[in-house]
């Protein structure tokens, strides 16, 4: 019989699958960005209440319920075509191009060796096909909905080989949905290892962190980013590595193969290691699987593999303090100057805090402070880059980390609606929500005793 508690999650788990189904179903981010953040707000709203629920949830219900809940939130991402984001259309044509034997590193899409590759989905012809907002001009009446189709492609190449077997095993005019299926299969398969991690430490109920968060529907199905890939290697390397340290590593050499950004979880991998022997099991086996992956497409290749990797940082503002919306917490308080190196010396400080005072048995708490504090300091643009620090948040149990979550979303979906100083407020109020939440835990350790001070982190 289930339970009244069990009810009342459940309920609040349905209303936000519904409430997912209509934030994706809504084609606002070019005509009413600003109703599709207050769709977004409530969507985070009804997870945090479900959330909240499932801590009263009789424990024998909570693995099904979490699992369950996974499924059908990822299911919402496959009710409508990518809506906020066009990467996934490059995903397509680099499966495409290595479908047809040529390396994706070697040409952009708009050059006219690949010509014969083009159809109408992904060039669409006619000033009707090339009217909406998200096409980019390649010629008189031809568009293309990749974006950037003038420069090689970013990705590494673990998830070049993953477009690859996408597009190997989709049927013929499938379009968006293979890489969409393939997303959510990924997300559910994440929600799957977190359990499995959580469940040995007595923790399952904090994998709905990941399971039911409503950026994951948005960014790992419906945009179908391949972050989602890295972030499910990447939990699997961090549950394994304080114990089989060569297989972690390997798996870090994976995900990091897959994008660039779980590097910064390896900081949390060496949490407390003082020997060097245990150092270099876990860099070592990373560094050498990065190089296998590669050294497949360094042969294939004409060009380099790093593609746009150099340009594209350069895009992101990341090298001029000046650009974008880059360090912005920094800036607030700062001269534009100082911002880089005072990223680069504070990330080197928390880098030696977590190596050195690090729970060896807890990699995903130093890993998680480094990369919330990564977060913090940067100020990405980009929603999708908090895939992984949710999975860290599912791992670690700290909450307060997902404000940073948000704060990226409000970035993307509201900065044109509600002005420029959107990003710099909302990642002020997460950096806020995230030492009062530090507050908090070290205080109820305090007078907690030990079993208190085990979710406290790093």
């Amino acid at each position: 019989m289930t339970s009244p508690r069990t009810a009342v999650t459940t309920s609040l788990l349905a209303a936000l699958t519904a409430a997912l189904v209509l934030t994706v179903r809504k084609d606002g981010y070019f005509a009413d960005p600003a109703g599709l953040f207050w769709w977004y707000a409530a969507s985070w709203a009804l997870f945090a209440a479900a959330v909240r629920a499932l801590r009263a949830v009789p424990a024998r219900h909570v693995a099904p319920l979490v699992l369950a809940g996974a499924v059908a939130v990822a299911a919402t991402g496959l009710v409508a075509a990518p809506r906020t984001s066009t990467d996934s259309f490059r995903y397509a044509w680099d499966g495409r191009v290595q479908a047809a034997g040529v390396s994706p590193y070697d040409h952009a899409p708009s050059a006219p060796e690949l010509a014969g590759l083009r159809d109408d989905w992904l060039f669409p012809r006619g000033a009707a096909a090339c009217a909406g907002p998200d096409r980019v001009a390649l010629a008189e009446g031809v568009c293309t909905r990749i974006n950037r189709p003038g420069v090689h492609t970013v990705y590494p190449p673990v998830a070049e080989g993953y477009f690859l077997l996408v597009h190997a095993l989709s049927p013929s005019h499938v379009r968006h949905k293979a890489l969409q299926a393939g997303g959510a299969l990924l997300s559910v398969a994440t929600a799957g290892a977190l359990l499995l991690v959580l469940r040995r430490r007595g923790e399952p109920r904090n994998a709905a962190y990941w399971a039911w968060c409503p950026a994951v529907p948005v960014e790992a199905v419906n945009n179908a980013h391949v972050d989602v890939l890295a972030v499910l290697l990447s939990v699997a390397a961090l549950g394994v590595v304080a114990r089989h340290k060569v297989t972690g590593g390997a798996l870090f050499g994976l995900a990091v193969a897959t994008k660039m950004l779980p590097a910064v979880l390896l900081p949390g991998a060496l949490s407390g290691v003082r020997r060097g022997r245990d150092v270099a099991r876990v860099l070592l086996p990373a560094a050498a699987v990065v190089a296998l992956a590669y050294l497949p497409y360094v042969l294939w290749s004409r060009s380099s593999v790093l593609g746009y990797l150099g340009g594209y940082a350069e895009e992101e503002g990341y090298e001029d303090a000046t650009a974008g919306g880059r360090y912005a917490l920094l800036r607030l308080l700062l001269p534009d100057a100082w911002a880089l190196p005072l990223v680069v010396a504070g990330m080197a400080g928390v880098v030696a805090y977590v190596v050195r005072r690090g729970d060896p048995d807890r990699p995903w708490s130093g890993a998680l402070l480094v990369t919330g504090t990564a977060f913090l300091l940067l100020t990405p643009g980009y929603s999708w880059y908090a895939l992984l620090l949710i999975a860290l948040v599912a791992l670690d149990g700290r909450w307060e980390w997902l404000g940073v979550a948000v704060a990226g979303a409000a970035v993307y979906i509201a900065a044109r609606p509600f002005g420029g100083a959107t990003g710099t407020v909302a990642y002020a109020l997460a950096g806020a929500a995230v030492l009062a939440g530090g507050t908090v835990r070290r205080r109820r350790a305090a007078a907690g005793g030990p079993r208190a001070r085990v979710t406290t982190g790093a």
